[in-house]
């Protein structure tokens, strides 16, 4: 696909998805969404990524979504957004850099990544409700299971919009930096992650992943069995062997 509203490159193990309508704010059209959907298909299908960095030109992550957008969304049978559900379900860990505002899609497309770091100016919110609508990509389900119910019912029922300090006091993002530094903040975070083994970063997300799902004796059970598996790459034959000659390890994802 050529792409339009956002633009896709990966380099050295990290995939980047740039949303690049910065004249709208980057609100999610419907042009958008199916480019975003391309991109993940094309993260999934690459062997050679180990990380997922999402961010954003111009002065706002993502305002919201463009009203035929919300609308097509509505009318598909069943009411779905594919693209936030393939960024969520990618195996490799993803990244998401916030600045200005993220609200509605723009929230729900950070909750769909893993770890999220904000600027200083961030701001998160969900306004459906004051507009007679719900969230429609997953924004009240993942807020509350990932900042609690109460944060998510202050920000889905009233309203309330979370600047960038507490966004990370309830967890929304892992931290903060000042605005100038987020750029760099995120392509240190993406290569630190991507320099590991790439076995072990996806199957360290899918303990975390799938391990929400279960009862905790079951998760534990599940994560040991991960473990064991990863026993038998060469990844962690490789680690070993790093360790033991006191060298930075070559992983190949095998």
């Amino acid at each position: 696909m050529e792409f339009e509203t956002l633009r896709f490159a990966v380099e050295a193990g990290v995939a980047r998805i740039v949303l690049a309508r910065p004249q709208a704010a980057n609100r999610a059209g419907s042009r958008m969404l199916r480019e975003l959907e391309a991109a993940a298909e094309a993260v999934a299908g690459d062997p050679s990524v180990a990380v997922c960095l999402l961010t954003a030109e111009g002065a706002d992550f993502c305002a919201g979504w463009e009203p035929e957008a919300r609308e097509a969304v509505l009318r598909a049978e069943p009411p779905r957004s594919d693209a936030f559900g393939c960024l969520a379900g990618l195996a490799v860990p993803v990244f998401a850099a916030v600045q200005g505002r993220a609200a509605s899609a723009g929230l729900e497309l950070a909750l769909a990544c893993d770890v999220r770091i904000a600027a200083e100016d961030a701001r998160f919110s969900l306004p459906e409700v004051g507009e007679g609508l719900l969230p429609l990509a997953g924004g009240a389900q993942r807020l509350a299971r990932l900042a609690g119910p109460a944060v998510a019912n202050a920000v889905v029922l009233l309203g309330e919009e979370l600047d960038a300090q507490a966004a990370a006091r309830c967890g929304l993002v892992s931290r903060v930096v000042p605005g100038p530094a987020l750029a760099a903040e995120a392509e240190a975070l993406a290569a630190r992650a991507a320099a590991l083994g790439p076995l072990a970063l996806r199957y360290a997300k899918e303990a975390v992943r799938h391990g929400l799902l279960l009862p905790l004796d079951e998760a534990l059970r599940y994560e040991l069995d991960l473990s064991v598996i990863l026993q038998t790459t060469n990844d962690r034959a490789e680690g070993v062997r790093a360790f033991l000659e006191k060298r930075p390890p070559r992983f190949k994802g095998e």
